[in-house]
């Protein structure tokens, strides 16, 4: 027959490992679940591209044109690689910070593809171009090239789609990183600007409001970008907004991240800029 002593430390085993086993099942469940994208391309359609840049750039022939300054009028499909000589600078410029997050723009990615928003601008056509499927594209409108060299630098990611679903996500992290994210919902703008310190690396973000139905897996257009009423441009009416003139000057000559309420903001649209310019890099990575 079992003592009473035995029975008490048989049961005490029995809690600390019932505790364990509950401990391993929550940490397996909370455990962070980041937002990846893969970049198909068909080797033997790209060739390398002559840029200026501390990556090598690789496009498919034939859509890809310069004009004499040898910059990129067209550049929606650029992949990028290390090369092997910069390595060094690649290790000085690599993150290894788990405390900081990019929010890749699903949504504005969706904005742009055809027939959608952008016809309705050009008038086009009517108010149901303003509901579009969301699409995981990787465009030059939402600053492709910064996401991939990014990526490559080791930077995780969360999606729009996981900020309006649990807006409580970006407490998780001390740095937020936004590409072009122009279009977004109410519930991922408070996230967004109600974090402490964001880095608002393309001109142009939070700049229309959208609403999303997970169960057709679209979004519809609500307010900014001079709808409903031509006279709206910021959908949020956000006094930190900094489209104009920033958002076109893509040259960054004189580059610069400034101060606001919950960040910085760069003074430029930087795509061209991002893969050829490693102190701008270097100085994303340090802020």
């Amino acid at each position: 027959m079992i003592s009473t002593k035995k029975k008490i430390i048989f049961g005490l085993i029995a809690i600390g490992l019932i505790s364990i086993i509950i401990y391993y099942h929550l940490n397996q469940n909370n455990e962070q679940k980041f937002f990846d994208f893969n970049i198909n391309t068909n080797q033997a359609n790209l060739e390398v591209l002559p840029i200026e840049s501390i990556f090598t750039i690789s496009g498919v022939k034939g859509e890809f044109i310069l004009d004499e300054e040898a910059r990129l009028k067209q550049y929606t499909r650029l992949f990028f690689q290390f090369y092997d000589k910069n390595q060094d600078l690649y290790n000085e410029l690599m993150n290894n910070d788990d405390k900081t997050i990019v929010i890749y723009p699903i949504f504005t990615a969706s904005a742009y593809n055809q027939p959608g928003f952008y016809n309705y601008y050009l008038e086009q056509c009517d108010d149901e171009c303003l509901t579009v499927p969301i699409k995981l594209i990787l465009r030059a409108e939402i600053g492709g090239n910064g996401a991939q060299i990014l990526k490559l630098l080791n930077y995780k990611f969360l999606s729009d789609i996981d900020i309006d679903k649990n807006p409580n996500i970006l407490k998780n992290f001390d740095k937020v990183i936004l590409l072009h994210n122009e279009y977004v919902t109410q519930t991922e703008f408070d996230a967004i600007t109600s974090h402490p310190n964001v880095i608002y690396l393309y001109p142009n973000a939070l700049f229309a409001k959208i609403e999303v139905n997970y169960d057709q897996n679209t979004i519809t257009l609500i307010r900014g970008h001079g709808y409903p009423d031509k006279k709206i441009d910021n959908g949020f009416d956000w006094k930190y907004d900094n489209t104009r003139p920033y958002e076109f000057d893509r040259e960054c000559k004189n580059w610069e991240f400034y101060d606001i309420n919950n960040g910085k903001m760069l003074n430029c649209f930087p795509d061209e800029l991002i893969y050829k310019n490693s102190t701008l890099l270097k100085t994303l990575k340090d802020i």
